[in-house]
């Protein structure tokens, strides 16, 4: 007679990582996916040596550039050490950085209507220098390097500072290229003709046909079929601690809400990411229109 322990042991398993949010850091209250925080749980998915395969569902329209690689290149190494077989699920965007982290998949998959690529790189802010003059401020910098105040926004731009910029994104982006050539190979599909590498993205259906995924599906629904209706599919997630729940819980809905419905205009930061979105400025637009109200 079999005991419960070994009807248990005998279970198909695979563990279940979910990677969702920002990547890098987002705020105090506001948890984002990056390597430090994530690490514990990718190594205790690859920890189980009976798991057939690791499932990755992500949702994210990226974040830093170095944190998805972080993520991405720990993911290929602990596959490869394990011998095991990563399958990747794409929910509502793999995009940007998400999407770099995708790749560390031997399959992607998403949902039909799922966001996924923007494979380019942006770094954005505001020029405020009429701005400050309008209500009687004056900018006093003072620096030991004269590149040290690069793209001041409270400053006129300079050529040589937009060209140092472009080349710096030029390199990111060609290290982006180069993850997705590794990953997906021959499965791309006439990238030029395409515009796979131009920033561009799609919904799940299109990136099948460009070959930037390779099925439609969600991951109870895949790992199902690949491995059997009696798979114990093992979720693993880092946990939002109380006070982040709470704090971050209104903010986390406007954004949604937002996010939902605007894919390529949402505000951008200053720094330079793989992403399509993040909400940061809408303060101090705020905020700088009731001074200019205040002071016409």
């Amino acid at each position: 007679m079999f005991s419960i322990f070994k009807i248990f042991k005998k279970k198909k398993i695979v563990p279940h990582i979910r990677l969702s949010g920002i990547i890098g850091s987002v705020g105090r209250f506001k948890q984002g996916i990056n390597f430090a925080s994530q690490q514990e749980i990718i190594d205790k998915a690859f920890s189980n040596k009976k798991a057939l395969a690791i499932a990755i569902s992500i949702n994210s329209p990226g974040g830093s550039p170095v944190q998805s690689h972080l993520i991405y290149s720990y993911i290929k190494k602990l596959a490869k050490k394990n011998n095991k077989k990563v399958l990747v699920f794409a929910e509502d965007v793999a995009a940007s950085g998400g999407y770099l982290i995708a790749c560390a998949g031997d399959e992607i998959y998403a949902n039909s209507s799922s966001i996924v690529g923007s494979i380019g790189v942006i770094s954005a802010s505001f020029g405020f220098q009429d701005a400050i003059k309008k209500i009687g401020i004056e900018r006093r910098v003072y620096t030991a390097g004269k590149n040290k105040s690069t793209l001041d926004p409270f400053k006129e731009e300079k050529e040589e500072d937009i060209q140092r910029l472009k080349k710096i994104q030029l390199e990111l982006h060609s290290d982006f290229i180069n993850v997705v050539k590794a990953s997906r190979g021959a499965k791309l599909i006439d990238t030029e003709k395409n515009n796979t590498f131009t920033g561009e993205f799609w919904s799940g259906s299109t990136s099948l046909k460009l070959g930037l995924i390779d099925g439609i599906g969600n991951a109870e629904q895949i790992l199902r079929e690949k491995f059997g209706e009696d798979i114990l599919i093992k979720k693993l997630e880092k946990p939002k601690s109380f006070i982040a729940k709470k704090l971050s819980a209104s903010i986390d809905t406007q954004i949604d809400s937002i996010a939902n419905i605007r894919y390529g205009s949402w505000g951008r930061d200053i720094s330079s990411r793989y992403h399509i979105t993040f909400i940061r400025n809408k303060t101090l637009e705020s905020s700088l229109r009731s001074t200019f109200k205040a002071t016409n």
